[in-house]
């Protein structure tokens, strides 16, 4: 008896992720679980040095900004609910001190353009297609900070935008680093504030633009670029609501691990599960709780823990817990 519609995937042949590799991750919340779960098995990864970024003209912005190197400066942050802002970046960048966001700011853009330049993947996930333009600049704020909306113009990207957009983005990449992998996914996170329907509309121009921008890069050879569907894994395989948390909105712990485990299989060369075992083994020890600490069976076992450290370092020395 078959209860569940599987996504199908394929193992990716060529360009896995293993712990040679330097990822970079950008963009809404979902990508975060994956990236904690990469963060979690000790990969040499860089997670949303702007925070959590939810369209693809911010994405955009943040790419240019970083391999353009722009310094920002006071003209670009502004003072609201007794903190610092910028409209560029995530509001857990935001600070009391101008000068912290300030350096803030800059010392992450430089940390994101030294990734984009030696990454050799480069994992993306979209939230929603539509933007909010500041009246006063006309260009789209990856943050609104609780500014009153008056102060901007909400708009739903268009498929071409999308797909325009994902252009520049990667044109940009692929000028300073034109080996990087680029894997694409649209989080399924449902945005409801926007509306049922508009919520919809945005995923579905997500979506189409994605597979219009990957289907111009096929017909010209340039496959570098990929989607990852987790979106479809959670609305097809787990049709259900106890796959997510209390709010309706967000994929559980189990549908993230869920998905994680699609995204291994996908993308993870099957050497570097091996060392993700010894990896989870360590990550366990080192959250056991003895019953007595001074115990000789307690520090037999931590001996033990401090070798099985080593001898990981010694093959990987970028990994530290």
């Amino acid at each position: 008896m078959k209860l569940q519609t599987q996504v199908p995937l394929d193992k990716q042949i060529e360009n896995q992720i293993d712990y040679q590799s330097k990822l970079l991750l950008l963009g809404s919340c979902f990508v975060e679980n994956i990236g904690n779960k990469l963060e979690y098995f000790k990969f040499q990864s860089v997670q949303n040095p702007f925070g959590i970024l939810f369209h693809p003209k911010a994405i955009e912005g943040l790419i240019h900004n970083a391999l353009h190197q722009k310094k920002y400066t006071e003209d670009d942050v502004f003072f609201h609910n007794e903190q610092w802002h910028c409209y560029d970046a995530h509001s857990k960048l935001s600070s009391s001190s101008k000068e912290k966001l300030l350096s803030s700011l800059n010392a992450n853009l430089d940390l994101t353009a030294k990734r984009l330049h030696n990454a050799t993947h480069i994992i993306i996930t979209f939230g929603t297609a539509w933007i909010y333009k500041n009246y006063k600049s006309n260009l789209p704020v990856a943050n609104c900070h609780k500014v009153p909306q008056k102060e901007f113009v909400k708009e739903l990207l268009s498929v071409e935008a999308v797909t325009n957009s994902l252009k520049l983005l990667v044109d940009e990449i692929h000028r300073s680093n034109p080996e990087v992998t680029i894997v694409f996914t649209v989080s399924p996170v449902r945005h409801i504030k926007d509306g049922f329907v508009e919520n919809s509309q945005s995923k579905a121009h997500l979506i189409s633009g994605i597979h219009q921008f990957l289907n111009e890069q096929s017909a010209i050879n340039n496959n570098k670029s990929f989607y990852f569907p987790s979106y479809e894994i959670l609305l097809d395989e787990l049709r259900d609501y106890r796959f997510y948390s209390e709010d309706m909105l967000h994929p559980n712990k189990t549908a993230i691990d869920y998905i994680w485990e699609k995204f291994k299989h996908v993308w993870i060369s099957n050497n570097s599960q091996e060392i993700m075992n010894e990896v989870e083994t360590i990550q366990n020890g080192l959250k056991h709780k003895p019953f007595n600490a001074d115990s000789e069976a307690h520090q037999n076992f931590l001996k033990q823990l401090e070798l099985k450290k080593e001898r990981l370092k010694k093959n990987f020395p970028q990994i530290s817990f």
